[in-house]
């Protein structure tokens, strides 16, 4: 039913807490009455009075839903009969909800006889109620009462909501913070300051200062220096040494403010903390990482192990150009003064102007070799490996042309070859049956599904081969997903169903199998510490939906195949990330479009553009193509700073940039992508049947791919002479080895590491015996 003054525009108020000065929009009001009557009529013609917009709902689950749409501010229940509805229930049922917790609740109560000893409050309060209304249908006194509740508990709670925002700028701010009472009780510490300090905050909130480890590197009388000042309500700076949880000293720049409240009484301190950097070399590489935007690391070998495959400088060429040499000094590029002069500069561009400015001073054979350093990075692919040598091996190249290319091959001339559209058929299902219970075959599997060695065969088997539906309910409900999006559990119910039923169950690898094993494997990983301590909730349930919905509607076919025969999804996307783009669009298309299925109908704009972008880019980051940029990324910015951290380099600072929102988002790339092609770190029996699964949709590709006269983009793939042990050698060599060690480096994956070692010892055994058998002379 429309609000009375539905047509009526109704200005916004503006609110002020502290220096926040706020915009509070029409109050909404929920009137919750089986039936018409004079009280709900008072209560209607009161709202608009007042100017609040109004909804009435006659049952408690309309009561329910029209609630979790809009989020009123008052809720009005009719406790005055139990006939239609049990209003204690109703009330509980929506307390039960996250946005109730803004919300007052009334309860009407009917008017009692004189006869009779007024009625406890206790019990409304108990299920929630905040207050009690004696029936009475006089608009005035209905308005009276709004008026009341809007100016005090609304306004209020109001105020409490606007705080968010200051506790989401704490929690993401870079510096740490930590909030105590006047008695110096640790009440919240942000979480730059557990990074620092090395503990979480559960080990700290509730705890005295004094309980604390204190370094011995402060003179003795500088807590009492400090304390005098801050109980005096002055505020105090300087230089304090620190004790973290690991035992080590480190030297922070401290601000202490006292907080005036009520009184002119001392409330809370607050404390900002940076770690000071006073030794020359500090100066020396913080003043590095100022002058080159902290971007100028491109190594492309791995963190920890040398890079398997075979790289050259051609010193040769660089020596023998000696002869040329002292026209070098003289020989500089023209467009430099103007790079220089450059208001906005990129990266790369502050890396050459290093390099340039280091070549003045260098000896001839350095300022050579840096050229020819220089020319490398004027290429515009700098992470993509340079291919395509004699001594290549066939099953390397085959995978690279194959997964890392747009797939345009020449077939003669200039003449690029396409046939007709390959369409894609999409299984849109009626809206299936709410599954109320999980039958015990399948809740007892997944009982096993926070362990790595979880089978997800068999849940494909006991499940008919709907493994998503289930293991996602799940894993969802470890990670309180419902509960962040303010979703119920029904409607998460759907949009798995809808999601899963756009999986292709005829393909060989691509099916909804692999979406749920990439799923197992991203929760995994977000279960570890250091992942865990990395990102936020948001994060999490951003990448948890990015690997249920990453490769929806795969067609069993590579965007090379795709590319190379026209399709409608390569001309869509201009053949760029063909698929990566098509799943991610497919996936908020499907989810949108129905309000049963629509998990992000309950959330805000803003926590909606930024959960839709992070799903985005983690979808995205699963195209091959910008594999080894994602993976040295990752190593530069998180792995080579940790590593500074732990080997105990002279710097006490914080590895740069760690945990910035930017490398946050490596992370989740770089989780995504491990979870991605995570079979080979499975244990063997799983690895075994996953490069069966995948060999046969290549398999298939090749096949249609000669029937159509197509460019063949994997020719090893040929289920006739294909060598499976070759192909996984070679995969796990090229593609997965350096990516592993980085996250293991990061991540802590002993388990995954061991089993990736006996998988590749299995494949080499294979592979041996089978050139062993081919080697050896015939019978005859």
């Amino acid at each position: 039913m429309d609000p009375p003054n539905a047509g009526q525009q109704v200005s916004s108020a503006e609110v002020r807490i502290g220096p926040m000065r706020l915009t509070q929009d029409p109050i909404q009001v929920l009137l919750i009455f089986a039936k018409e009557d004079s009280q709900s009529d008072g209560f209607w013609w009161a709202c608009d009075r007042a100017g609040y917009s109004c909804n009435i709902a006659r049952t408690p689950e309309s009561a329910l839903e029209c609630f979790l749409d809009k989020h009123h501010e008052i809720i009005v229940i009719d406790h005055r009969q139990t006939r239609n509805f049990d209003a204690e229930a109703v009330c509980r049922s929506i307390r039960a909800t996250n946005p109730s917790e803004h919300a007052v609740i009334l309860a009407v109560v009917s008017q009692t006889s004189s006869n009779y000893e007024e009625a406890s409050v206790l019990p409304l309060l108990h299920a929630g109620f905040n207050r009690r209304f004696m029936e009475n249908s006089s608009i005035i006194a209905c308005y009276n009462e709004l008026i009341q509740i809007e100016h005090g508990e609304v306004l209020s709670q109001f105020k409490l909501r606007a705080c968010n925002s200051v506790f989401t700028a704490l929690d993401h701010c870079h510096e740490a913070i930590e909030i105590t009472s006047d008695d110096h009780v640790i009440q919240y510490v942000n979480p730059a300051f557990e990074r620092m300090m090395g503990y979480h905050k559960g080990e700290l909130l509730g705890k005295e200062l004094a309980e604390l480890p204190k370094s011995d590197k402060n003179r003795a009388d500088l807590l009492d220096t400090i304390n005098t000042c801050i109980k005096k309500g002055k505020e105090w700076q300087g230089v304090y040494y620190a004790r973290r949880k690991s035992g080590d000293s480190i030297q922070q720049h401290v601000k202490i403010t006292p907080v005036i409240g009520q009184g002119g009484k001392i409330r809370h301190f607050v404390s900002l903390k940076k770690l000071c950097c006073t030794t020359d070399k500090n100066k020396q590489i913080l003043k590095i990482h100022r002058d080159s935007g902290d971007n100028s690391q491109t190594e492309s070998h791995s963190f920890r192990y040398k890079n398997r495959r075979k790289e050259s400088v051609d010193v040769k060429s660089i020596s023998s150009r000696g002869s040329d040499a002292p026209s070098l000094q003289n020989r500089r590029y023209p467009s430099m003064a103007r790079i220089h002069s450059m208001t906005i500069e990129a990266p790369i561009t502050k890396v050459i102007n290093i390099i340039n400015a280091a070549q003045e001073n260098s000896p001839v054979t350095v300022a050579e070799a840096l050229d020819r350093v220089l020319e490398i990075l004027r290429t515009t692919e700098l992470y993509s490996p340079q291919l395509g040598t004699k001594d290549e091996d066939p099953h390397t190249s085959d995978l690279v042309g194959g997964l890392m290319t747009d797939g345009l091959r020449r077939l003669s001339g200039n003449e690029y070859v396409f046939t007709k559209n390959v369409h894609q058929s999409h299984s849109h299902l009626a809206m299936p049956v709410t599954i109320n219970d999980v039958p015990p075959s399948i809740a007892q599997l997944l009982d096993n599904e926070e362990s790595w060695e979880f089978n997800i065969f068999e849940l494909e088997a006991v499940t008919h081969k709907r493994p998503l539906v289930y293991l996602g309910l799940k894993v969802f409900s470890r990670f309180g997903v419902c509960e962040f999006l303010h979703c119920s559990e029904t409607t998460l119910r759907a949009w798995l169903q809808v999601i899963e039923a756009n999986y292709h169950s005829s393909n060989a690898y691509h099916n909804s199998t692999h979406a749920a094993d990439v799923l197992h494997a991203t929760a995994f990983f977000l279960g570890k510490e250091r992942v865990k301590g990395s990102l936020d909730q948001l994060d999490e349930v951003a990448a948890l939906i990015a690997a249920t919905v990453h490769d929806v509607d795969h067609p069993g076919r590579t965007n090379s195949f795709l590319c190379n025969a026209g399709s409608e999804l390569a001309v869509l996307y201009n053949d760029t990330a063909v698929l990566e783009s098509h799943h991610t669009a497919l996936a908020f298309q499907l989810t949108v479009k129905d309000s049963k299925c629509n998990i992000f109908k309950n959330i805000d704009r803003n926590h909606y553009r930024t959960l839709r972008q992070a799903i985005i880019d983690m979808v995205l980051a699963t195209e091959m193509t910008k594999h080894f940029e994602h993976v040295n990324k990752f190593v530069n910015s998180i792995n080579k700073p940790m590593a500074a951290e732990i080997d105990g380099s002279d710097c006490e600072c914080s590895p740069p940039g760690k945990n910035f929102p930017e490398n946050q988002t490596l992370i989740k790339r770089m989780m995504i992508k491990c979870a991605d092609v995570a079979n080979p770190c499975r244990p063997l029996d799983l690895c075994i049947e996953w490069a069966g699964r995948i060999s046969e949709e290549y398999f298939a590709q090749t096949d249609e791919e000669k029937r159509q006269g197509l460019p063949v983009v994997m020719p090893v793939f040929d289920r006739n002479t294909c060598s499976i042990p070759k192909s996984q050698i070679s995969f796990i060599d090229y593609f997965i080895t350096d990516m592993f060690d980085a996250w293991d480096a990061f991540a802590h994956l002993p388990t995954l590491m061991q089993h990736l070692a006996d998988n590749y010892k299995h494949w080499k055994t294979l592979d041996d015996l089978k050139c062993k058998s081919l080697r050896l002379p015939s019978d005859s």
